[in-house]
């Protein structure tokens, strides 16, 4: 099991519209990777600011296919976070 400590941070997003969205840092806890686009399944477009103000951390990936995937997790050093298929998907996901 991976530790929060060896979790991967956000180090950019810049999905502004998402409401964990601070100067493209992600102010949530935690983010999950989902979907067919490798998207941020926490973006949320809502009237207010949400989030710690801090870095997030990737805390699961479902995208097995993705050549930093291990066992549902992120081994990525770092993940960004943008306009893909989607408003906001991983841009650091790749295709093993």
């Amino acid at each position: 099991m991976t530790t929060a400590q060896d979790m991967p941070q956000v180090q950019q997003c810049s999905a502004t519209q998402c409401s964990y969205n601070e100067d493209s840092s992600c102010g949530a806890g935690a983010i999950t990777i989902s979907g067919d686009h490798a998207h941020c399944g926490t973006f949320v477009e809502i009237s207010f600011r949400g989030g710690s103000g801090g870095n997030a951390l990737v805390g699961a990936c479902h995208r097995s296919e993705c050549r930093f995937n291990e066992k549902l997790e992120c081994t990525a050093s770092s993940v960004n976070i943008g306009k893909g298929a989607d408003a906001a998907d991983c841009l650091t996901y790749e295709a093993r």
